[in-house]
């Protein structure tokens, strides 16, 4: 398979949003999909080594479809007609997530997580971590937003919607901390906002939203992380995560 220019960045690595502290003269930044000593005894574990798709699965499916493939230690969903949305073996209550992610122009995908099989869909369930091409994609829910829930403050100095993200064919940063005390949504080390699901404020804003029709939406204190793959080509690396206690 052939991937575009914009999608085969796989070689760089991602320093800006890296966890990894490197002062010491000579010290490298670790290579993508790997761990450093550090982030073991942290206790964060990958979701993606950069070889296969062990660990992930189409929803409610037991393989993947081939609209996804590994290319170069990148996760890409290549074909969006043939891909659908994958989730992750494992359920997560509360963790932090961390991933780099680039999208194609015009290109829309999002992060879904505590996803169970009740719903028709992930989104029926699990609330959505917004990706997207900012400037060309059609949606007008935008990266790092929490779809059709929160959104960012605006920025003073530009008078607009805060927006930290590059733009598409280049490598962003993703962390999303979700527990049952607040979540944070960041792109590229910029905190966009923060909320507690089921509180007050998260209630009456599901209840004027789409998901107020879906009685399992937001519910289920753990599940699945999925990633979406059927609003246009996109690409994932370095996808790790940390169990954190209630």
């Amino acid at each position: 398979m052939k991937i575009t220019p914009l999608l085969a960045l796989a070689g760089a690595v991602l320093i800006a949003g890296s966890t990894v502290s490197c002062k010491s003269v000579g010290c490298k930044a670790a290579a993508p999909n790997t761990l450093t000593k550090a982030e073991k005894a942290e206790g964060w574990q990958l979701l993606f080594d950069g070889t296969d798709l062990k660990g992930w699965h189409n929803f409610k499916s037991s393989g993947v479809r081939p609209g996804w493939q590994v290319e170069d230690g990148v996760l890409v969903c290549a074909d969006p007609h043939n891909a659908g949305d994958i989730v992750t073996s494992n359920e997560f209550g509360s963790f932090e997530l961390q991933l780099d992610y680039n999208i194609s122009p015009g290109g829309n995908s999002g992060i879904i997580f505590h996803v169970t099989n009740e719903g028709g869909a992930v989104w029926a369930t699990g609330p959505e971590f917004q990706l997207e091409d900012n400037v060309l994609a059609a949606d007008p829910q935008r990266c790092g937003w929490l779809y059709a829930l929160y959104q960012p403050p605006v920025d003073p100095a530009t008078g607009k919607i805060l927006d930290a993200t590059k733009p598409a064919g280049q490598w962003n940063h993703v962390r999303l901390l979700v527990t049952p005390q607040k979540c944070v949504h960041e792109i590229n080390g910029v905190k966009y906002f923060e909320y507690v699901i089921g509180s007050d404020d998260f209630n009456a804003r599901v209840a004027r939203s789409k998901f107020s029709r879906m009685p399992g939406f937001a519910k289920s204190p753990t599940g699945f992380i999925a990633l979406q793959g059927d609003h246009g080509k996109v690409s994932f690396r370095n996808i790790k995560i940390r169990s954190l206690p209630n």
